[in-house]
């Protein structure tokens, strides 16, 4: 769903803002931070999420703690870009729950995936069993992720 509000105000942007630092905030806190009351900010809220503007809640995890110890980008290229042949690209990649992120991108690489694994031969399986050998994919490039210095979610809201 694509957002369908014309203007946010800056109550809206406040909320937009603290849901997007923390979304188990409480309507009553959220709403003191707005600066309005609690039941017309609940209606914002389901506005919000009714307009697209927010897309969901979740928890934030951390994989070490989960056993997945590695983190790679791959860099795919296709053999054909043929939107039939993205669309099944991309359905085959929602189907891989190593697969955090894909991102189609203009230029040498086709797609940009974010993969978790426990270790490096989990990783190195998924690559020879899954990724190089699905249909059209012509080459593989695996970036290792030494460390992360900074994830934030979202974007940035100006209030």
């Amino acid at each position: 769903m694509s957002a369908t509000r014309v203007k946010l105000d800056k109550i809206d942007r406040h909320i937009l803002r603290d849901l997007q630092d923390d979304g188990r905030i409480t309507n009553v806190e959220l709403a003191r931070r707005a600066g309005i009351s609690a039941p017309p900010c609940l209606r914002r809220v389901r506005a919000l999420e009714e307009s697209g503007f927010i897309l969901g809640y979740h928890a934030d995890l951390d994989p070490r703690a989960l056993g997945y110890n590695v983190t790679v980008f791959a860099h795919v290229g296709l053999k054909s870009q043929a939107e039939t042949d993205l669309d099944a690209f991309e359905a085959l990649v929602n189907s891989w729950p190593e697969v955090r992120e894909c991102h189609m991108l203009a230029g040498e690489t086709d797609f940009l995936l974010k993969v978790v694994a426990p270790d490096w031969e989990q990783y190195q399986s998924f690559l020879t069993t899954k990724l190089t050998a699905a249909a059209n994919v012509s080459h593989v490039k695996s970036a290792l992720s030494v460390r992360t210095s900074k994830q934030l979610p979202g974007v940035p809201i100006e209030v």
